[in-house]
């Protein structure tokens, strides 16, 4: 399971996660690894998009934890979790600053998560490419 922020533009039009730019280096990334991202479940930590493109205020993002993602996370019960950027790391396991964390797993309430870079990022700084398939490798390897 892969948690993301919330919906951008392309993801709103298609109600599809990741979809975009983001959404096709996520996709390789996930192929290089190993993985088939059909077998992978894919959300947000808020299910519409904020006005102008924004972060999710905290309001938004602990009432869609609430009401949705919790229940997700329940009826999917992964291995792991996996959090791509600084949004759903902070909502969900209340870590901060992913380049210090990235690759990390950690234990909350019997889970276990694992941070790593957004893919958004990563389009707009390649060099956080390679550090985001290590860490996608790490992933599928903790699944396996």
């Amino acid at each position: 399971m892969l948690v993301g922020e919330a919906p951008g533009g392309k993801e709103d039009q298609t109600g599809k996660p990741f979809v975009g730019r983001s959404g096709r280096l996520l996709t390789d990334i996930i192929t290089e690894s190993g993985m088939d991202r059909r077998d992978i479940y894919i959300t947000s930590i808020v299910k519409c998009r904020p006005e102008n493109n924004r972060l999710p205020r905290k309001l938004e993002y602990t009432t869609c934890i609430g009401l949705y993602l919790n229940k997700q996370i329940d009826l999917i019960n992964p291995k792991i979790i996996g959090l791509l950027g600084n949004s759903a790391i902070y909502a969900l396991i209340g870590k901060k600053n992913v380049t210090q964390i990235h690759g990390n797993v950690y234990e909350v309430d019997g889970r276990k998560y694992m941070a790593l870079f957004h893919p958004a990022a990563a389009v707009r700084f390649r060099k956080l490419i390679p550090q985001l398939e290590e860490d996608m490798l790490k992933l599928k390897n903790l699944i396996d």
